[in-house]
């Protein structure tokens, strides 16, 4: 029996696994929606990492402001990382590239009027 320290046999994994739990913990709604996130890449060197966001989360209109949160959290909650690149496959792109988000019934057509499916957006 060691008296040293617990240290972990591979820091990379050790790493993967505080990721996953931290999406886990705090975004639990990615999976609630029908969504996924997963570590595209890792660069424990530079603390560097790419989170995937897939399955609901590409082409919805609050993936920008999750990717947002992911970005600002992690890196305070996880010291090791320094830099979080994260996308949602949309657009051909690479990393944070700029999303058009959709909406459900959204049109782009000027009034319609009558009995639609629900309140206008404010926007």
């Amino acid at each position: 029996m060691s008296t040293d320290t617990e240290e972990p046999e591979d820091p990379e994994n050790d790493l993967r696994e505080r990721i996953t739990n931290f999406l886990r913990r705090n975004f639990p709604q990615i999976q609630m929606h029908g969504g996924s996130a997963a570590i595209e890449h890792l660069d424990t060197e530079s603390g560097e990492v790419t989170i995937q966001l897939g399955g609901a989360c590409s082409g919805c209109g609050i993936s920008p402001m999750t990717i947002q949160a992911i970005k600002t959290r992690m890196t305070k909650e996880i010291p090791e990382i320094e830099t979080v690149h994260a996308n949602t496959g949309m657009g051909g792109g690479g990393m944070d590239s700029g999303m058009s988000p959709s909406f459900p019934g959204e049109s782009r057509g000027g009034d319609v009027g009558g009995d639609d499916e629900g309140p206008e957006a404010p926007f």
